[in-house]
């Protein structure tokens, strides 16, 4: 019993240690976020997505790259795109392009990663999203296997509250100042709700990862970089982890040795599909579309990976040397500081879901 509460400790020490390095950086992610709320609306891309089949895919793809949506946040999004006219290879690739970068994720990666993972993760998802809508327009086929969805109204298991998963609309006429709180209410409310059950979770595995993985996972990696590219392939892809909390996962990975390619692999794969989405994109689009969407993911995912370990490897860098080090520069006191106020956010969102999960219930046991 001894031994079991000291693993107990020795993980949640460790995830405390990687918390309170992304705990200042999450909420600086939010506050970003909270401005994209007021300045740019997800709807906006509605009026840009014209006529083509590559223009379009690269607009919907660069919209998508801040956008803080998971990947059931961004379903309703892209059914509505579709529904109004945009071609199936852009709202495909706004499907992809969002779920797997964002503001806050981007900022946890910064916290967590290096510089150059940072850098290289939004644009790896750039060029997934731009390669899987083109193949889509020119490969795929406009007609679905049934009828459009008007919206999916439910988050399907993949890990949101239902309700939570914003879609960015709000009101372009309200004064400035009230369209500011609207967005730091967005961002610290709906958004927080969004992603604090998955983050906090991550951090655990993370901190599980730090205290089981052996040590020799460098040995291991080294020797089979591709093959580790295809284990993390297979485990992030039916996996629901939203692109916040899979960074903690893999920068634990990457702690304990994981080459940096498949990591990047998981980073990818993991928040753009899971298991709940793939049949949402049947249902949307087609079957085709379904194959299309999971092999560009798969493909890009993993030439992204290759191309990674082998600009590590072209300068001589070591990714376990870096991961973590953009932290040092914040003052202890601020670590601590963001550490205790978003543990109070994710408290308060964790006991007001629990309540009205409680209130659902009761409600539907009177009827």
């Amino acid at each position: 019993m001894e031994n079991t509460f000291g693993i107990i400790y020795d993980i949640l020490s460790a995830s405390w240690v990687l918390y309170l390095d992304v705990a200042i950086f999450m909420l600086f992610g939010f506050l970003i976020a909270g401005l994209l709320y007021v300045f740019f609306n997800a709807d906006q891309v509605k009026r840009h997505l014209g006529t083509g089949k590559i223009r379009p895919v690269f607009l919907s793809s660069l919209f998508g790259i801040p956008l803080p949506l998971c990947s059931c946040g961004v379903v309703p999004v892209a059914a509505s795109l579709k529904k109004q006219g945009a071609n199936s290879g852009a709202a495909l690739s706004f499907m992809i392009s969002t779920p797997e970068s964002g503001v806050d994720s981007i900022a946890v990666s910064w916290a967590m990663l290096d510089p150059l993972m940072t850098v290289i993760r939004p644009v790896a998802a750039f060029i997934t999203a731009v390669s899987t809508g083109i193949a889509q327009n020119f490969f795929g086929s406009e007609t679905p296997d049934k009828t459009t969805p008007d919206l999916i109204k439910e988050p399907g298991g993949c890990g949101c509250a239902a309700g939570t998963c914003a879609t960015g609309q709000k009101n372009p006429a309200l004064p400035l100042l009230q369209r500011l709180k609207n967005g730091l209410t967005y961002a610290f409310g709906e958004l927080l709700s969004d992603i604090a059950r998955p983050f906090v979770i991550g951090m655990l595995i993370a901190g599980a990862i730090t205290f089981f993985f052996p040590e020799d996972l460098t040995v291991w990696a080294n020797e089979h970089k591709f093959l580790s590219m295809l284990v993390m392939l297979a485990a992030g892809i039916p996996m629901y982890v939203c692109a916040t909390s899979s960074t903690p996962i893999a920068a634990a990975l990457i702690l304990k040795g994981l080459n940096p390619g498949a990591a990047l692999v998981f980073l990818l794969a993991g928040p753009a599909t899971n298991a709940a989405t793939i049949n949402i994109v049947k249902n949307i689009f087609n079957t085709r579309a379904l194959v299309i969407y999971l092999s560009m993911i798969a493909v890009c995912s993993l030439a992204m990976g290759l191309l990674v370990d082998w600009i590590y490897l072209f300068l001589h860098l070591e990714a376990t040397a870096l991961v973590g080090q953009a932290s040092e520069v914040i003052p202890r006191f601020l670590q601590l500081t963001g550490a205790v106020i978003l543990t109070i956010l994710l408290l308060f969102h964790g006991i007001n879901g629990l309540r009205q999960r409680i209130q659902t219930r009761q409600y539907f046991h009177a009827q």
